[in-house]
């Protein structure tokens, strides 16, 4: 039932799912990855062979850092509001989708998470990261509000007041970092011990009460339902009103001319 994904790679593991970001080395976000990520979650609540979920993705560099840089500044220069349109609806589909999940997401965090690739992670059941990678909401860094979502789970997740340090400056946190604080699960040293951690529990929970462990986690997230989608469209909105802006193109052109950006707050 997956054949039409071309982005994402999707494999199975006896009951368990395995959705891979597949961009190596760095797994960023096209629109067509984007696209699929907003379909994703749906769809395996329909799939009656899965019970468990493990997002990852490709390679041992990044999970995923994000968004497309150079598509970013392609979309601004060319004034494409509608694909920008597009990509907020898909956003709010994927942050849709990942609460209403019925069945357990585990994150195998197999290196750096920067931007979208912090929310995926951070919106998991349960994660697995490398120790040493990095993981950071980078989005005030290219001049854009953090409307995909970061800005609502991290407090959930770390405290509002960790959560304001890391989401206005974009500091990033170690593996190591974001377990102890509880951004993530836990951390792991290496590849090997991602792996073995993370297969470990999926075999645990696909082995268990299906009825009983999926019900569980859906009453865990009323909660953050109840609060997340109906504040995820004004977030948005946020994040379009930044994407207009002089420093969200700036922030992209000095990225990619590495560079300091000179931003303007206009």
């Amino acid at each position: 039932m997956y054949e039409n994904y071309k982005e994402l790679k999707i494999e199975r593991r006896g009951k368990i799912l395995v959705v891979t970001l597949d961009n190596p080395p760095m797994n960023a976000s096209t629109p067509g990855a984007h696209a699929e990520l907003a379909r994703i979650f749906e769809e395996i609540n329909h799939d009656h062979d899965t019970n468990v979920v493990v997002l990852t993705g490709a390679g041992e560099r990044a999970f995923s850092a994000g968004g497309d840089i150079n598509g970013m500044i392609e979309r601004i220069q060319s004034a494409d509001h509608a694909s920008w349109n597009r990509s907020m609806l898909e956003a709010r589909h994927i942050v849709n989708g990942l609460l209403r999940l019925e069945k357990p997401l585990i994150g195998r965090i197999n290196g750096h998470a920067m931007g979208l690739g912090a929310t995926l992670a951070a919106f998991c059941d349960i994660s697995y990261m490398i120790a040493d990678a990095k993981i950071a909401d980078t989005h005030v860094n290219i001049g854009l509000t953090a409307g995909d979502g970061g800005a609502l789970i991290w407090p959930f997740l770390i405290g509002f007041q960790k959560a304001r340090f890391h989401l206005l400056t974009g500091e990033p946190l170690t593996g190591r970092e974001a377990a102890e604080i509880g951004l993530v699960s836990h951390a792991v040293e290496t590849i090997d011990e991602l792996d073995a951690a993370v297969y470990a529990m999926a075999e645990r929970l696909a082995g268990g009460a299906t009825l009983a462990v999926n019900t569980t986690k859906m009453a865990i997230n009323l909660v953050l339902r109840n609060v997340l989608e109906g504040l995820i469209e004004t977030h948005l909105g946020f994040e379009t009103q930044t994407a207009l802006t002089h420093d969200h193109l700036e922030a992209g052109l000095a990225f990619r001319d590495r560079r300091t950006p000179e931003f303007r707050g206009e």
